[in-house]
């Protein structure tokens, strides 16, 4: 790159040819006065003089601008009608150009966005990204759109680097983190804004500085007095070199650390090497052009500003990244959410433009067919020749600013208003309230040197006057007075303007009747009996909801589940409100179906996959997309990641999902597909391998080893029909030895499920633990294993009732009373699912009223035997002497059953008489429930 031409160093150093000739040298003599030497303050003010001369001489007229401004969008107005160019260069991503055309179809505000989410260049894990250009109709940028598309013969051409390029430079430090407040304030997202024209101070000290001394809140504020007001109604010639003249003290007074000037100077060189680039293949005339940027960008120091240059800027090229272009809806909050301006300071700036236009009559330019908008003559004067470049910063510098009179009815309206609001959302407001806001907003345009009080004077004394205590209701006083002055404005994406894929979503939702454009909820009715026709609205609305963010598409009656379909369906729709979201689903993909696939295809080929998500995946593939060969190729990976795991976190998860899918494939298919074969197999001997070494391993949970041996003890049967061998589980739990009481118990239940451990066996155990003092203390952790135990073993369910009833019974109340808060929440958070089997068998083991529970005895509990005179002899027969001969396979029996008895011989004193004498002695109960039966 070269230095300066020597054209513009001329232009600087000929101080005595340049209008400000006398500007300087008076600004000069101030500085040495105040300053008492000429050095620094002296050579700041020379060199804002300086920038505005180099601006205001450049042979491409320079129009300086600032991000949605009043003022800027009138003067452009003025210069439009009065210069007519034929061609605009603006300060905006090039490769937006094709949307702007898509804005006649569109309800401002509206943002321009460019979206990425297949990276070739830039960090995996930073897609999506996304870069939005907010515009707005008080903004001259959309102004000078207007003109130039609905001006015959006109062309307009945007300069600024490309979208690629923003993110190449770290664009995402041009603007604050969004902070979503209001309701609409998040309708960019976390998106990129393209500042146009961003006019602040990044010099802290110096924001203060005038905060502190203009008597102001925030920035915008002090814009709005101090800029917007005296130059609403200034002269083109005025407004651009005060305009210059704010860029370059901004720029000047820049901290030199600050990593923003190196992307913003080689903005401008971009810009400026694009305008060549244009002049020089259209061979337009530079008088017949206009170049729109920002305020700090006329005041550019680069070696290639202007056209004279001849300092080269090599740009560099786009990476592979593909970028989708479109529409998406924007807010007033959402804007100065972006940017970090003061709530409500858009509103009142589109306030501010609807009144200035009525007040000097002007005509605005804007589109045809433009939404939301009154239709206005485009019919342009005669072009006015410009003459010499005049000094008019002397004069404005001056003299003190014209400032507005009261306006009487305008204060009195507002004061009105806002107590008829205040009383619609639940404050005591009054008249006196009404009078008081009036008259303080009076008291404090006053004591801020306000002629007149502006919005910013009215909301302080309303929220002074009026919310005196508490806020009643979701809104307050402030927001109140936002809504007043013009509100949060929407902006709406029209139908043509829409990506292909919304446009297929409004045309097949069509059948319902509703007017999916509204931002109110709506409610759709669908009735899949008596109107089949609907069927396919409900399965894009269960797609959209599974797509789109939770309260854009919100059921209220009706579930989808596998096998399971509502006969009828009712929906909360907002798609108004979340239009954006659904245009976003448009750069995924062309039809709804695509992008779910896409997305489940995409979820189970992420690094972090589980084989949880998935069989999660499966489900929703068959649930939404109803694709066997899409299911197949999702569960195929559900194998892949399941024997690639090396930890047993997701096991509930697993065990929960594989057996709804199972359910699912044998009451809907002749046969189970080959890869839930491949499933069940592979989690058999994964779960084998795992099984010891989770039983002691401190970061696996009693949840977790227990769903292993659920999916181990359930698919058994399946299991070793595909050719597993089940001495692999027998060694693998025989291999276990947990040192944790909840793990033990859950071992204890694993034997007696392999039949190791007889339910006798097993009962004494826990008697043995209740009865020795040292294990007590810990007995709590035992019954949380046996509650998780009916996970792999459900037919322990009557157990686990015995053994928690014996704890409530046995243990102190030292132990009892720390333990039942853990239990509560184990039962609710760790084993949902499984506390309606508890209480299903406690149930049918407590008597069913309070009556009968002091007569009853748990079933548990040995009874004595009643006293006989002599045993019971033993029936004889074959029978009989089968069992006597061969008493093996009875004792075994008996001991599952946990039975205890002696074999006699047959053929002992006695009769069988006295035998079913006894009998039914010892059980009365059937005897006497016949009885009453027959009574």
């Amino acid at each position: 790159m070269t230095g300066r031409t020597s054209t513009g160093d001329s232009a600087l150093t000929s101080a005595h040819h340049s209008p400000f000739g006398a500007l300087r040298e008076q600004l000069l003599d101030a500085a040495e006065q105040f300053a008492g030497s000429p050095v620094a303050v002296s050579g700041i003010l020379s060199g804002l003089v300086d920038d505005v001369d180099r601006a205001l001489r450049e042979e491409l007229e320079i129009f300086p601008v600032c991000h949605h401004s009043p003022a800027s969008a009138l003067a452009m107005v003025r210069r439009l009608r009065e210069k007519q160019p034929k061609v605009i260069y603006l300060e905006l991503c090039e490769d937006l150009q094709p949307l702007l055309t898509e804005l006649r179809n569109c309800r401002l505000p509206v943002a321009l966005q460019a979206f990425a989410t297949d990276l070739d260049g830039f960090p995996k894990e930073s897609a999506p990204l996304s870069v939005v250009a907010p515009i707005t109709e008080a903004s001259a940028e959309y102004q000078a759109i207007s003109y130039a598309l609905e001006t015959p013969g006109v062309e307009l051409v945007l300069v600024d680097r490309s979208v690629d390029h923003v993110f190449q430079w770290d664009g995402k430090e041009e603007s604050p983190p969004v902070q979503a407040k209001e309701e609409g304030a998040g309708l960019h997202g976390d998106a990129v804004g393209v500042e146009i024209g961003d006019l602040r101070p990044r010099f802290a000290e110096l924001e203060e500085h005038l905060l502190h001394h203009g008597k102001v809140r925030h920035w915008s504020e002090w814009w709005d007095q101090y800029v917007e007001q005296p130059l609403s109604g200034a002269d083109y010639d005025t407004y651009r070199q005060v305009m210059v003249l704010i860029g370059s003290l901004f720029r000047r007074l820049r901290p030199d650390d600050d990593a923003r000037t190196a992307v913003d100077e080689d903005r401008e060189r971009y810009m400026w090497t694009r305008m060549r680039e244009h002049l020089a293949a259209s061979g337009a005339d530079p008088a017949d052009c206009l170049y729109v940027c920002g305020a700090f960008h006329a005041a550019s120091h680069v070696e290639q500003f202007g056209l004279r240059s001849t300092a080269a800027f090599e740009i560099s090229p786009r990476t592979g990244t593909k970028w989708l272009y479109g529409l998406i809806p924007s807010s007033h909050s959402a804007i100065e959410a972006q940017f970090g301006l003061a709530s409500g300071s858009v509103s009142i700036a589109a306030a501010t433009w609807a009144k200035a236009l009525t007040r000097s009559r002007l005509t605005p330019f804007q589109l045809e067919g433009q939404k939301g908008a009154r239709k206005r003559a485009a019919k342009l004067p005669p072009p006015v020749p410009r003459g010499e470049v005049a000094d008019k910063l002397t004069g404005f510098l001056s003299r003190p600013p014209a400032l507005d009179p009261l306006d009487d009815a305008e204060l009195v309206n507002w004061s009105v208003d806002i107590v008829r609001l205040a009383r619609r959302n639940g404050y005591l407001a009054s008249t006196a309230d009404a009078i008081a806001v009036y008259e303080t907003s009076i008291l404090l345009a006053g004591m801020r040197n306000r002629a007149r009080p502006t919005p910013y004077d009215f909301q302080d004394a309303a929220v002074t006057c009026i919310e005196k205590d508490a806020v009643p209701g979701r809104r307050d006083i402030r927001r109140l007075c936002e809504i007043l002055l013009g509100g949060d404005r929407l902006g709406e994406v029209g139908y043509d303007a829409l990506p292909p894929l919304a446009r297929n979503v409004y045309d097949r939702l069509a059948p319902l009747g509703l007017d999916l454009e509204k931002r109110t909820i709506q409610r759709a009715l669908l009735d899949l009996n008596a109107q089949p026709e609907l069927v396919p609205c409900s399965d894009l609305l269960w797609m959209l909801r599974y797509l789109l963010p939770s309260d854009a598409v919100r059921p209220i009656m009706g579930e989808r589940r596998l096998g399971e379909r509502s006969i009828q369906e009712s929906w909360d729709l907002a798609f108004g409100k979340h239009q954006r979201s659904i245009i976003e689903l448009g750069y995924e993909g062309v039809t709804i179906e695509q992008v779910l696939e896409q997305r489940l295809r995409r979820s189970v080929h992420d690094p972090k996959a589980t084989a949880a998500v998935a069989l999660a995946a499966v489900e929703d593939s068959i649930l939404f997309l109803g694709s066997r060969r899409f299911a197949d190729e999702l569960g195929a990976r559900a194998v892949e990641l399941l024997a690639a795991e090396r930890t047993v976190d997701d096991a509930p998860e697993v065990l929960r999902r594989i057996r709804r899918l199972l359910a699912y494939y044998r009451a809907n298919e002749p046969e189970l597909p080959a890869w839930c074969e491949s499933f069940v197999t592979a989690g058999y001997a994964h779960y084998c391998t795992l099984l010891p070494t989770a039983f002691v391993d401190d970061d696996t949970g009693v949840r977790q080893v227990a769903a292993m041996l659920g999916f181990l003890f359930t698919m058994e049967s399946l299991a070793l029909a595909l050719g597993c061998d089940r001495a692999q589980l027998e060694l693998a739990v025989q291999q276990s030895h947990p040192e944790t009481p909840d793990k033990v118990a859950l071992l204890w239940a694993a034997h007696h499920q392999l039949g190791l451990l007889p339910i006798a066996a097993l009962r004494t155990r826990v008697d043995e633990l209740l009865a020795n003092p040292l294990v007590i203390p810990s007995f709590p952790r035992y019954i949380m294993g046996f509650v998780q135990a009916m996970e792999p073993a459900p037919g322990l369910a009557g157990f686990v009732v015995e053994v928690i009833s014996k704890a409530f019974g046995r243990l102190p109340d030292n132990v009892l009373l720390p333990w039942l808060p853990k239990l509560i929440t184990t039962l609710r958070d760790g084993a949902a699912e499984l506390v309606p089997v508890l209480i299903r068998e406690a149930g049918r083991t407590f008597p069913g009223s309070l009556t009968a529970v002091d007569a009853w005895t748990p079933p548990w509990t040995p009874r004595p035997k009643p006293a006989t005179a002599a045993s019971a002899p033993v029936a004889a027969g074959p029978v009989a002497s089968l069992l006597g001969a061969h008493p093996d396979a009875c004792d075994a029996v008996a001991g599952l059953l946990g039975c205890a008895g002696e074999w006699r011989v047959a053929g002992a004193a006695g009769s069988e008489q006295q035998e079913v004498s006894a009998l039914l002695a010892e059980h009365p109960e059937p005897v006497l429930a016949v009885a009453g039966l027959l009574t």
